[in-house]
């Protein structure tokens, strides 16, 4: 329920409107705390996958730091994008933009053991996939018929499935402690689970803001017991700058085919996602329905963020849904709120020992939290499946699309022989999946042969309208 304090019931659906500081501070600072584990934990993610990072003795240690710190900085500025506007750029709503889960499945595969050098070649690919993703803001509502429920549930449920081994890995003791004694044992389960149980708990028996930031407070009391149990380490956290700023190009640039086409390709999902988004905060908020302005500015705001982010070692930025729902939860649809949440998240990106502190999460705490935050994922997707006009035809297309992805992903030698671009596209599992939903429900007739189509109760049919909620 809206806070009337705040201002006039009009006020609070007016974009424009910018409450007194005393309150808009708190308000600005609530997203932040919203979308804060989120953000930086892909970079976290990605860093482990490529081998470094981990341990005070990593001498890549501050090359995660420095990813995390970028991740905090231009989440603010992509955030400024929307919110303030440059041009055509940028819807002009409270639009929180961060970090996002969902080109995970494509990142990892890219970079997996091979080092902070790996990391060059994803800086390429997000960079022309964010220009690319730019560019769907011309065109984005004649593609929306292509990517129906059937297809944005089936995708928001692959990224789901392709992450959570890395949280069970996390959970365990991380990737490079598979195969030793220490990896699984009952204090690393212990730390992760402490997470899950506060997490749930939280969740379900708290209200308001508590309940919002349910995982951060989680991780906080996981990272409390792993402290008790000797697992955190300052040791990094003294030896970080007190103040840098972004530096252009820092793991360099190299242009892949494979890295290329996947950011493309998760574009045109991150797009379709914005959408979703920008008409989840109109409606809410201010009971319209988005403009198609505000759709294209937020479509060419979240390129063009992904873009620059990329320029600077980042990674690739969207819209976050949790914030969606804080607006709907307080009423309040003023964009200078979330504009003062952006300036804060600026701030933290230009103070390493923010990162460095965030970097002393043992493995174990921050496993507990994704296994939450994916599982999430899967179960939004399976609610989005829950639109989907069940007929014989739909359950083809999803079956074949399924087991097709996961099954390749779960066995990537089975493309082997394939040239190594389109075997790390192939075995990225949602890439194919998503492909093959989209040709097959483009394809296939609306029923098929002796089927007559089944009615579902306040259902979608397969070829309405979806609009993809994040997966970050």
């Amino acid at each position: 329920m809206a806070d009337t304090s705040i201002g006039t019931p009009e006020q609070l659906r007016d974009p424009d409107y910018t409450p007194a500081l005393v309150k808009a501070v708190p308000l600005g600072i609530q997203h932040v705390l919203a979308m804060f584990v989120s953000n930086v934990t892909p970079a976290i993610i990605v860093c482990g996958a490529a081998g470094f990072g981990f341990g005070s003795n990593s001498a890549d240690f501050p090359q995660m730091i420095y990813m995390i710190q970028m991740s905090m900085f231009f989440a603010g500025v992509a955030t400024l994008f929307q919110t303030l506007g440059v041009g055509p750029v940028g819807a002009k709503l409270p639009i929180v933009q961060g970090t996002s889960f969902a080109f995970l499945p494509v990142m990892i595969p890219l970079v997996a053991g091979k080092g902070v050098d790996a990391i060059a070649v994803l800086m390429g690919g997000i960079m022309v996939g964010g220009l690319f993703h730019a560019a769907l803001g011309l065109v984005i509502g004649r593609i929306r018929f292509a990517l129906p429920p059937l297809v944005t549930g089936l995708v928001v449920t692959m990224i789901g499935l392709s992450l959570v081994k890395v949280g069970i890995q996390y959970a365990a003791g991380g990737v490079p402690a598979i195969g030793t004694p220490e990896y699984g044992s009952a204090a690393n389960w212990f730390v992760a689970s402490v997470v899950i149980l506060v997490t749930l708990g939280l969740k379900f028996f708290a209200r308001g803001m508590v309940s919002i930031s349910a995982v951060l407070i989680g991780l906080i009391a996981g990272y409390l017991v792993a402290f008790a149990l000797g697992m955190v380490s300052f040791g990094n956290v003294g030896r970080a700058a007190s103040f840098a700023v972004p530096d252009p190009f820092h793991f360099g640039v190299e242009f892949s085919l494979a890295a290329i086409i996947g950011f493309c390709l998760m574009g045109v999902v991150s797009a379709i996602e914005t959408v979703g988004d920008v008409s989840g905060i109109t409606k809410g908020g201010a009971g319209r329905e988005a403009t198609d302005r505000e759709i294209r500015g937020a479509t060419f705001a979240d390129g063009l963020g992904t873009a620059v982010a990329g320029a600077f070692g980042a990674l690739p930025n969207t819209s976050f849904s949790q914030n969606v729902g804080l607006i709907a939860i307080t009423g309040v649809m003023s964009r200078h709120v979330v504009t003062i949440g952006a300036l804060f998240l600026i701030f933290c990106g230009l103070v390493p020992k923010v990162g460095a502190v965030i970097s002393t999460v043992p493995i174990e705490v921050l496993g507990g939290g994704v296994i939450v935050m994916f599982g999430m994922v899967v179960a939004a997707g399976i609610s989005m499946l829950s639109d989907v006009n069940w007929n014989r035809r739909n359950m083809v297309i999803f079956a074949i699309a399924l087991s097709l992805g996961l099954g390749l992903q779960l066995e990537p030698d089975a493309l082997q022989h394939l040239p190594a671009t389109l075997k790390i596209l192939g075995t990225s599992g949602i890439l194919p999946a998503a492909l093959i939903a989209i040709v097959l429900n483009l394809v296939l007739p609306e029923e098929l042969t002796g089927e007559a189509t089944k009615e579902v109760s306040g259902g979608l049919s397969g070829h309405g309208e979806g609009a993809l909620p994040p997966a970050e």
